[in-house]
């Protein structure tokens, strides 16, 4: 989630340790100017990958049979709790 204020959106510096080798990489392809935008560009590519893989699971979870039962078993159940003690 970004946040904007004035029409600039809010940054945090963060600080990772990434192996020599991709450091390497990062170093020599990216030029220094540009290495914030592109690991921010880099993370939400890879961030938005997992959401879709998440969202594929759950797509393949909704259409199990054994799934659906045990759905329907939850929805029977009311949202108060019980109280033992009373």
């Amino acid at each position: 989630m970004a946040f904007w204020y004035y029409g600039v959106m809010a940054m945090r510096k963060m600080t990772f340790s990434v192996p020599e080798p991709l450091a390497a990489q990062l170093l020599c392809r990216v030029a220094s100017r540009d290495r914030s935008r592109f690991v921010s560009e880099a993370l939400a590519a890879r961030l938005a990958e997992r959401d879709a893989e998440l969202i594929r699971a759950c797509e393949v979870a909704n259409q199990d049979l054994d799934v659906a039962e045990i759905e329907k078993e939850f929805d029977g159940m009311g949202d108060e709790m019980a109280e033992p003690w009373r």
